[in-house]
C-alpha cells in the first residue's frame, strides 16, 4: 500500500552563478534537509572544505557556460579567431598584414659609345622583377615590375669625363621601378595519403601573398576566393599588340585544382577541396534524366524538383594534393611595419640583370654596371597598416555581409576598399561623400594611409592606382569615384583638475594623462566627431582626482604636425560637447606625451 505521505522534494535556485551565492546556497540546503547530519559550518571543519570545493566547480562552470555562449555570437566574442570564424560564415575573409607599396628610383652609370657623344646602348641592362632593396631599418622590398633602362624617357646626365679629351666616358641612367615590401620564401611539404579538406600551414601572420603553389608531377595550384570557385582569369600576353594597344589579355580558365588562404592571428594557412586526382577522369557532366527521373518500378514520379548543382560532378571543391612534394612559393613581410620615409630605401641586396647581347659584352664592364646599381626612394613607401583591431574587424565583418559583392551604397565602396587584397596595399580610413558639385552620381572618396611611425599620411600613388582597378570590378556603370586625400588636423588637450588631499599631484596629474593617452590610441575616423564628455568622464576616473574643472581642445601646429588650417570655436555645437569635424577631415592626437597638457589648481 503506498503511502499517503510524499516525500517533499528539496527547492534549488537556479539562478546561483558566482562562487558566494552557490556556497551560501549549499550551507542553506544543509541546514535545511540534513540539519543532524551537517553540522559544522566553521571555516576550518572538513564539511566547509566540502562545500567551498563544490562552490568553486560549480562557478568555474558557470564562467566557461557563459564564455561559451558569449563566443558563440560575433557581438559578444573577444577572442580574435573566434571573430574571424564568424567572418568566414558571413562571407568575410581576413586579409592579414598589407604590403607597403611606392615607387623607387634607380640609378646606374653605363659606359659612352666609341665617339663618347652618346650611351653604349649595349650595356643598358634590364633589372628583373625579384630583385630586393632594402631601407636603413632592414625592411625588405620586391621589385614587382622589370625596369628597363633603355627606354627612352630615362633621364640621362653626364658622370664622367675625360680629362685629356674633355669627351665623356661614362652616362648615368635614372629609371623607376615599383617595389612591394617583403620577401620571396620557398617551402616545401611532403603530403601522404589524400585527405578531404586537407590544411597546411605555411608560416606566420605576416605572409602577404601566395605566389605559387606546384607538386612533383608539376601540377600547379591555383588560389581561389572559395573553393566553390572553379574559374579564374589569367594573363595572357596580347601577340597584336602593335595594332592593339592592349599589351595583355585576359582569359578565363578552369582550374580544377585550386585553394583558398585561410588567415588567423597568428598563423596563415593553404586549404584544398575534398577531391581526389582519380576523380577527375569522371564525366564532367552527368545525364539530367538520371537524376530527375527515378522511375524504376512504379509509373508516376512523386516530386520532378531536383537540384540544379547535381548536374556537375565535378562538385568536389577542387582536387587536393596527395602521395606528393608541394613547393610553396610566397612573400613574408620580414619588418613589423614596413612603411618607410623618403631616402630610407637606399641599398640593394639582391639584383637580377639580363642585358640583351650578354653572351658577346664583356664581363669586366657588364659586372662595372651592375655594380654601380644604386637606389632612393623619393616619395614615402606606405600602404601598411597595424592590426585591426578587435572592434574593427568586427565593422568590416558587417560591412563586408552587406555588401555582397556589389558596390550600391556608400557603405559598400567603404567595405570594399578595406578590403583590397593586402598585396595591393590597405588604406587605414576611407569615407565617401557625394559629390554636390555634379550633375551625375560622382562620388567623392577621401582616404588616409599611415607612416612608418604608425601617424595618418597621405596615400601614395600607386595605393591610389591599385584601389581604382580595384573597386572597378564592382562599383555600377552610372557611378564615378574620385579618389582623394582626406586632410589630417592635429589636436591636443589641456585641463585643470582638483588633486584629491594627500595625494601627491606630480602622480595624480601623470596618471590622469596616462588615462587619456589610453582612451585616445585609436584612430579617428574621417569625419568622426570629437566627444568633449568623454574627456571629463576618463579624468573623474581616474585616481587622486577629486575634481574636473576645465577641460579644452587646441589645434597642434608647427614641426612634425599637419599644417591643415582648423577653428575648433566655429566646430564646437552649441552645447560644447562636441567638436563637428568636416567628411574630409580626421582628428589626431599625433605626440600624446606632449599634446596631452594637464595642470593643478
Amino acid at each position: 500500500m503506498a503511502s499517503k505521505y510524499k516525500k517533499r522534494l528539496p527547492s534549488i535556485k537556479y539562478t546561483s552563478r558566482d562562487f558566494q551565492s552557490i556556497r551560501n546556497d549549499l550551507i542553506e540546503h544543509a541546514r535545511k534537509y540534513y540539519p543532524d547530519t551537517f553540522r559544522d559550518f566553521s571555516e576550518a571543519s572538513f564539511g566547509s572544505m566540502m562545500v567551498d570545493s563544490v562552490a568553486y566547480i560549480g562557478d568555474i562552470l558557470s564562467f566557461y557556460l557563459d564564455y561559451q555562449v558569449n563566443e558563440s555570437f560575433l557581438d559578444t566574442s573577444i577572442e580574435y579567431n573566434n571573430i574571424l570564424r564568424h567572418g568566414y560564415a558571413l562571407g568575410y575573409k581576413h586579409r592579414g598584414p598589407a604590403a607597403a607599396l611606392g615607387e623607387i628610383a634607380l640609378y646606374i652609370s653605363c659606359p659612352a659609345n666609341s665617339s663618347g657623344m652618346g650611351i653604349n646602348t649595349d650595356y643598358l641592362p634590364v633589372i628583373k622583377r625579384g630583385s630586393v632593396v632594402v631601407s636603413r631599418s632592414g625592411g625588405s622590398y620586391t621589385l614587382v615590375d622589370d625596369v628597363r633602362f633603355n627606354d627612352t624617357t630615362n633621364q640621362v646626365v653626364v658622370s664622367k669625363v675625360n680629362e685629356s679629351t674633355g669627351l665623356p666616358t661614362h652616362y648615368a641612367i635614372k629609371a623607376y621601378g615599383r617595389i612591394m615590401s617583403g620577401v620571396v620564401k620557398t617551402v616545401s611539404f611532403e603530403v601522404g595519403d589524400f585527405e578531404r579538406f586537407k590544411r597546411i600551414r605555411i608560416g606566420t601572420s605576416d605572409v602577404s601573398e601566395i605566389v605559387s603553389v606546384v607538386d612533383a608531377e608539376g601540377n600547379q595550384y591555383y588560389e581561389v576566393d572559395y573553393l566553390s570557385q572553379d574559374t579564374i582569369h589569367k594573363e595572357i600576353v596580347n601577340k597584336n599588340v602593335a595594332n592593339d594597344p592592349v599589351s595583355s589579355i585576359l582569359k578565363p580558365f578552369t582550374v580544377p585544382r585550386r585553394f583558398t588562404v585561410v588567415r588567423t592571428r597568428s598563423s596563415t594557412s593553404l586549404q584544398f577541396g575534398q577531391g581526389s586526382a582519380s576523380e577527375t577522369s569522371s564525366p564532367s557532366v552527368v545525364d539530367p534524366k538520371n537524376i530527375s527521373l527515378d522511375v524504376f518500378g512504379k509509373d508516376y514520379v512523386s516530386d520532378r524538383s531536383f537540384d540544379p548543382s547535381r548536374l556537375i560532378s565535378t562538385d568536389k571543391f577542387g582536387i587536393g594534393p596527395s602521395n606528393t612534394k608541394l613547393r610553396i612559393k610566397y612573400i613574408r613581410n620580414n619588418d613589423a611595419n614596413s612603411n618607410s620615409a623618403v631616402g630610407s630605401v637606399n641599398k640593394v641586396t639582391q639584383l637580377e640583370t639580363f642585358f640583351e647581347k650578354e653572351s658577346t659584352l664583356s664581363t669586366q664592364i657588364m659586372g662595372s654596371v651592375r655594380g654601380s646599381v644604386e637606389c632612393f626612394n623619393e616619395s614615402p613607401i606606405s600602404g601598411r597598416t597595424r592590426p585591426a583591431t578587435v572592434d574593427e574587424v568586427r565593422q568590416d565583418i558587417a560591412d563586408v555581409f552587406a555588401t555582397q559583392n556589389r558596390a550600391v551604397t556608400r557603405e559598400d565602396y567603404q567595405a570594399l576598399a578595406m578590403m583590397m587584397p593586402q598585396k595591393f596595399g590597405s588604406v587605414k580610413r576611407v569615407n565617401i561623400v557625394r559629390d554636390p558639385d555634379s550633375l551625375k552620381r560622382n562620388l567623392n572618396m577621401y582616404i588616409l594611409s599611415e607612416d612608418d611611425r604608425g601617424y595618418y599620411t597621405k596615400a601614395n600613388i600607386t595605393l591610389k592606382r591599385n584601389l581604382k582597378t580595384w573597386l572597378g570590378k564592382y562599383k555600377m556603370m552610372t557611378d564615378t569615384i574620385d579618389i582623394l586625400d582626406a586632410k589630417v588636423v592635429n589636436i591636443g588637450i589641456e585641463y585643470k583638475v582638483v588633486i584629491t588631499p594627500g595625494v601627491d599631484k606630480f602622480k595624480a596629474l601623470q596618471d590622469a594623462s596616462a588615462s587619456l593617452s589610453r582612451l585616445f590610441q585609436r584612430k579617428y575616423f574621417i569625419g568622426e566627431m570629437f566627444s568633449i564628455p568623454e574627456v571629463w568622464s576618463a579624468l573623474n576616473r581616474s585616481g587622486g582626482i577629486l575634481d574636473v574643472k576645465d577641460v579644452k581642445i587646441v589645434t597642434k601646429t608647427g614641426t612634425g604636425y599637419s599644417k591643415t588650417g582648423f577653428n575648433i570655436e566655429q566646430n564646437l555645437s552649441p552645447d560644447g560637447r562636441f567638436i563637428a569635424t568636416p567628411i574630409n577631415v580626421a582628428l589626431e592626437i599625433k605626440f600624446p606625451g606632449t599634446d596631452i597638457k594637464g595642470t593643478a589648481v
